[in-house]
């Protein structure tokens, strides 16, 4: 009977070893306590292998990052996973999707605090993303080798602000629906340059983005489709894409960029035991020496720790922070839902979502130049900014190279002044249509307020230029003033723009009805 019980007892071993068994084949290479299986660690997971095995002290430190692009990352999935929540209960159509968010506002448990969190989320990515992007300008970690990833990061930026702002339709009420039609009328602002040139019968691209973005000539079931498509689908899809591809350029470019001096400012490390050790137990022979061009020449893994648990660590207390400030600002402010659309009734003012308040308050002086030009001037400028700096002097610093924070404080001081005069003075003296009403079109298109702050702009960037004897100078100049007027030109959309855009100090000037 002994032989027979003996298979019994060793499926019961067996069985009771699966636990045991199930953890080792999920991580082969146990618990991350020793440098190598650290190593392994990373190795061995496809959601950390996209990580370096080892991380530099230096961009470990809270001011190198302030954990930005994490932050990021951290809001992006928030908002996904509390985006798939609300597509539960969501209805894509237009007689019943007011209905569906109202549901969802006030009738789905958790439903309005669920919302909450995916529309402060959105908004704190748009911010972080803004934030990112000026933190790698202001320390010169757009250069060589990573030029490539910088056009990368400029794309994450066009999809971040696409990705939000097709979102803003889907509620179906009069904020949403009218936010979007005067984004719609933006992307229409060409027709402005075709019809003063008379050629739009035959040429109009102003029409065509506006049917490709709406579906037809107006806000309607159409668009709220093509919308939501866009906003579950396509540039989630994109835009996750591209993420693994700026991760993975981030380790292939050699890690965040550091000055050459980093390790000397650090000093040596401490508690830590030293990555070569003074009896090696194997020897090597070189077969060959060449000139690399990888980023890793001349970089070893010296001032290195291991990115489990170090790297891990910092990222985890990031995303804690993002959860808690998206969280928080849930509990107190909840995501705005007006009355259900009605294209008869239209919003005074009708305003486009806060990040695209800029470009409609140039739009209201030239639709063709705040809508086309001028943004297609800073984006051009922006992805030419690596090419055409070649310097090296600061790289890895906070306002590194020619000026440093000097030149930063003054270029900002700048900025503001001009912006500022230059409004103040179209507010109250108005522009050449009101002075010369029978002005020409074309005029009006480039000779403009946005224009004219362009031209101080890029004026006050090649003086710069020629001061400092340095590229990195005029950059560095021109950034901070277009930031500057983007920050200038958002509050003033949002805080002091009222009926038919009129200015005015506080909404109680408003005109009464």
């Amino acid at each position: 009977m002994e032989p027979k019980q003996a298979p019994l007892k060793e499926l019961w071993s067996h069985l009771r070893a699966t636990p045991r068994r199930l953890k080792e084949s999920a991580f082969r290479s146990g618990p991350p306590v020793t440098d190598r299986a650290r190593s392994e660690f990373v190795f061995n997971n496809l959601f950390l292998h996209i990580h370096p095995v080892r991380v530099h002290r230096w961009s470990l430190r809270w001011r190198t990052t302030w954990g930005l692009g994490v932050a990021v990352t951290a809001a992006f999935l928030l908002t996904l996973i509390t985006g798939v929540l609300l597509m539960l209960y969501y209805k894509p159509y237009p007689d019943v999707a007011y209905q569906s968010i109202k549901d969802i506002h006030y009738v789905v448990p958790t439903g309005r605090f669920i919302r909450n969190i995916h529309r402060w989320a959105a908004n704190l990515m748009v911010v972080t993303v803004f934030l990112h992007m000026a933190r790698v300008f202001y320390t010169g970690a757009y250069r060589y080798p990573r030029e490539f990833n910088w056009l990368v990061g400029l794309a994450l930026l066009v999809l971040t602000l696409g990705l939000s702002f097709t979102g803003y339709l889907l509620p179906w009420d009069q904020l949403a629906y009218w936010a979007i039609t005067i984004g719609a009328n933006i992307a229409q602002s060409p027709r402005e340059l075709t019809d003063a040139l008379g050629i739009t019968p035959y040429f109009d691209p102003g029409g065509w983005m506006k049917t490709l973005l709406l579906g037809g000539p107006e806000v309607g079931d159409e668009s709220l489709i093509r919308f939501y498509v866009l906003h579950v689908v396509v540039l989630p899809l994109a835009l996750v894409i591209l993420m693994g591809v700026h991760f993975w350029r981030i380790r292939k470019d050699g890690g965040l960029a550091r000055p050459e001096d980093a390790d000397a400012i650090l000093g040596p490390p401490r508690d830590l035991y030293p990555v070569f050790t003074d009896a090696p137990t194997k020897t090597y022979h070189l077969a060959a020496i060449v000139r690399g061009r990888s980023p890793a020449v001349n970089r070893g893994p010296e001032n290195t720790i291991p990115s489990m648990p170090h790297l891990f660590y910092a990222e985890c207390a990031v995303f804690m922070l993002t959860i808690f400030l998206s969280v928080l600002a849930a509990i107190f402010w909840n995501a705005p839902l007006k009355e259900i659309a009605n294209p008869a009734v239209p919003e005074n003012p009708a305003k486009a979502p806060w990040y695209f308040l800029g470009v409609q308050e140039l739009v209201s002086y030239s639709a063709f130049m705040g809508r086309a030009g001028i943004p297609l001037i800073v984006i051009v400028g922006l992805g030419l900014i690596p090419f055409l700096d070649r310097e090296t002097d600061g790289t890895g610093r906070w306002f590194g190279g020619p000026g440093g924070k000097r030149l930063v404080l003054l270029s900002a001081l700048f900025g503001l002044l001009s912006v500022i005069g230059i409004e103040a003075f179209a507010i109250q003296f108005g522009w050449l249509r009101q002075w010369f009403p029978d002005i020409p079109q074309l005029v009006i298109t480039f000779v403009n307020p946005g224009t004219l702050l362009v031209v101080v702009y890029a004026t006050f960037s090649l003086v710069t230029v020629h001061r400092y004897r340095s590229a990195r100078a005029g950059a560095v100049a021109l950034f901070t003033c277009f930031l500057c007027g983007f920050v200038v030109l958002t509050i003033i959309g949002v805080h002091f723009r009222g009926p038919n855009w009129g200015f005015y100090w506080s909404p109680a000037d408003w005109p009464k009805h």
